[in-house]
């Protein structure tokens, strides 16, 4: 089934205490769409670069089942760049440049092809573009899921409601879950913020896993211990990719498969982290991915006692 995959495709700078990598390709749909294509090779790709966006990326894509139609290039301008410096335990980073060039005037239009598209990814851009896919689409999706974050809750938190009211599933971090509802309780936050309309809700915590919420049940995922941690940047992402790329597979929407595609998408993430930028997604294969969906059962699977 169709995948739309709406956010930014930009470039780079990442200063990590394992290294550097300096004006690499990024942002959240790159990441979303490269994790989402190892499921699923009917991917639509809504975003917006500049002319100094290499062209061989856009191709690589392609290649992989992304159709980049929706992908506007702007002559004469330059992609959104963004450059960040993680600190020693990788949880927490400074933004030290954010230029965003071709995205400030960015008025996405669905390409005919995508507005009858089955899932719905909504990267992390205002709420009035997410809203504005949505309004695009003249049949409702059978899934739609969004990512946002603490800056919208903080500008545009009206709007931010508006769609949060419209999507299935809402991605967030928990410092955000706990902006968004008011408590510092994340069950109670995750009560609190399915009443605004979502029926499921993600909390990703980073290297503690992540919560799954939908109704009265409650679904946890670990995050693979890993002993080399390259850049985290796209690690969000990736999970989001993985988790709607296996969702538009299956083409289930129950709990029980919303619990499968929590794991996948935190096998992408743990893919993610292991390399710069986006390399290391693209140098995957089933083999691999296979083995790594076992290491995660490994790590949660138990027998209980009789």
């Amino acid at each position: 089934m169709s995948l739309v995959i709406v956010g930014t495709v930009a470039f780079d700078s990442i200063y990590t205490p394992r290294g550097k990598a300096e004006r690499v390709v990024g942002g959240a749909a790159t990441y979303a769409s490269w994790a989402a294509s190892y499921f699923t090779k009917r991917i639509q790709l809504v975003s917006i670069v500049g002319e100094d966006f290499p062209r061989s990326e856009i191709e690589l894509l392609e290649s992989n089942g992304v159709d980049t139609e929706g992908l506007e290039i702007v002559e004469g301008k330059k992609s959104f760049f963004w450059a960040g410096k993680y600190l020693d335990n990788m949880n927490s980073r400074e933004t030290l440049v954010t230029e965003l060039n071709v995205l400030e005037d960015f008025d996405p239009k669905l390409p005919k092809a995508y507005q009858d598209a089955d899932y719905v990814l909504l990267g992390n851009l205002t709420p009035e573009i997410q809203l504005s896919i949505l309004e695009q689409m003249p049949t409702r999706p059978k899934l739609v899921a969004m990512d946002t974050m603490n800056f919208w809750m903080d500008v545009a938190r009206p709007a931010l409601l508006k769609v949060i009211e419209k999507v299935d599933v809402l991605t967030i971090n928990d410092e955000e879950a706990r902006q968004l509802s008011g408590v510092y309780s994340l069950a109670k936050a995750a009560r609190i913020i399915l009443a605004m309309g979502p029926k499921y809700l993600i909390i990703k915590k980073g290297e503690h896993g992540a919560l799954l919420f939908g109704g009265d049940s409650v679904f946890f995922a670990p995050a693979l211990p890993l002993t080399e941690v390259h850049d985290p940047t796209g690690a969000g992402d990736s999970f989001a990719g993985g988790f709607m790329g296996y969702m538009a597979m299956t083409g289930e929407s129950d709990m029980e498969n919303m619990k499968r595609a929590v794991i996948y998408g935190s096998v992408m993430a743990s893919f993610c982290v292991e390399e710069f930028s986006i390399q290391r997604l693209k140098t995957l294969n089933e083999t691999e991915i296979s083995k790594r969906l076992k290491r995660f059962v490994d790590i949660v699977h138990f027998k209980p006692v009789q």
